[in-house]
């Protein structure tokens, strides 16, 4: 039994992040220096949310990893491959946290996409701080963290609502697959 679900768990991993590859290619809008408006937080939050915190956090890193290396990474050194990269989508695995809750995976789009946000919010004031523009939006930047909160809002706050919205579409139709009740029958 234990090694079905181990198998069932390493397939639906390499199929939905596979999916979010592609997805990661549909850009509704892209940001100038990295970042962009896509669905390929669903299939990665959807894992996570299923599978759990351990295969989740894998999936995360295995889908920046791939990112990186067939997306165009945008990077300045090893530090922003390691921290917009790696380090980012690795912490979209943290919706695995909402496994077995209720509601799991709505409260799983927020967790991950919240701490995806912040290792870029992070990184993009630390690293790519030095590359701020004397003004964004229309306001004069004076900080790299308020920089990188409104650079890293502009994509990352779309980017949740967008799952949070699908999922709610999905909800009805799918809720044995969302929650992961259909991995208790198997």
């Amino acid at each position: 039994m234990k090694s079905k679900l181990t198998l069932r768990a390493l397939t639906e991993g390499a199929i939905l992040i596979a999916a979010a590859q592609v997805l990661s290619y549909l850009k509704l809008w892209r940001m100038p220096w990295g970042g962009s408006i896509t669905l390929a937080m669903v299939p990665i939050i959807l894992y996570a949310v299923r599978w759990g915190l351990g295969p989740g956090l894998l999936a995360g890193f295995v889908y920046g990893v791939m990112q990186f290396m067939f997306d165009g990474g945008i990077s300045i050194g090893w530090e922003s491959i390691i921290g917009d990269y790696l380090l980012a989508y690795l912490a979209l695995g943290f919706a695995g946290l909402a496994h077995d809750k209720k509601g799991g995976i709505f409260i799983g789009t927020v967790i991950g996409g919240l701490c995806r946000f912040l290792v870029h919010y992070v990184v993009g004031a630390t690293i790519w701080g030095e590359y701020m523009p004397e003004t964004f939006f229309g306001m004069t930047m004076h900080s790299p963290w308020f920089y990188s909160l409104l650079y890293n809002l502009a994509y990352m706050l779309p980017n949740i609502i967008i799952c949070l919205v699908v999922f709610a579409l999905l909800w009805v139709p799918m809720r044995k697959y969302l929650t992961g009740a259909d991995l208790k029958k198997a």
